[in-house]
């Protein structure tokens, strides 16, 4: 496949408004790699690959990992040949100095092909990170409105005790939201400005957004509707 017909997919929108899991099906329908920075920071690390050991002297020392060891996890895995006709991104870019390094790597390659927004209020995200409950033993995730356990508190599969992570507390998602506010948000007018963007409601049934998108692509002519 040439540079030319390569696809580039930037999923941008709120924590909790589905990006992962629109990403993921999209894999599967366009068949690129889903390149999610967090995946790419559990790999690194568990591996304690070179970069994994720069991002844990950071985090060991309570610093954030500066942008210039996430670019270089996201371009090193762009060499992988399952990314040779492309990639969908997941939690990257975050902010602008992000976004230029993305340019750069895609310089050759046609750059990004696409970047759906997936809008969701805040009420809605509070709503569906809020409600999250996750099994101790296990890990199973369940949502106290949408899928909940047939007995409150206990995990169907082994019977273990549901908690709620701290990153899913009400308080750790408004600085979370005020984060995306701050940070990704501007890269909503950045691809807007060069005729990327493509608003879709977040807020539909995840099939329905799923279809969306599809629509979008065929519109775009990467893939067939």
């Amino acid at each position: 496949m040439s540079h030319a017909e390569r696809t580039f997919i930037v999923f941008l929108g709120p924590p909790g408004s589905g990006k992962g899991t629109q990403a993921r099906q999209l894999t599967d329908y366009l068949g690129l790699p889903q390149i999610s920075t967090g995946d790419l920071f559990r790999f690194h690390l568990q591996h304690a690959t070179d970069l994994g050991r720069l991002a844990r002297g950071y985090m060991d020392a309570g610093e954030l990992v500066p942008d210039g060891v996430t670019i270089r996890m996201v371009e090193e895995r762009l060499t992988h040949a399952d990314a040779a006709a492309g990639a969908i991104f997941d939690g990257f870019p975050r902010n602008l100095a992000q976004v230029t390094a993305l340019e750069k790597m895609l310089a050759g390659a046609g750059g990004v092909s696409l970047a759906p927004v997936l809008v969701v209020s805040d009420a809605e995200v509070l709503r569906r990170l809020g409600g999250r409950r996750v099994c101790r033993t296990c890990g199973h995730v369940y949502h106290v409105e949408f899928s909940p356990p047939q007995q409150p508190g206990v995990c169907d599969r082994d019977g273990g005790e549901l908690y709620q992570r701290d990153d899913d507390k009400p308080e750790t998602i408004q600085n979370r939201l005020y984060v995306y506010y701050k940070q990704t948000s501007p890269l909503v007018g950045y691809y807007f400005a060069r005729g990327l963007l493509a608003e879709v409601d977040g807020a539909q049934p995840p099939a329905q957004v799923q279809q969306v998108l599809r629509a979008l692509l065929a519109d775009r002519g990467i893939a067939t509707a």
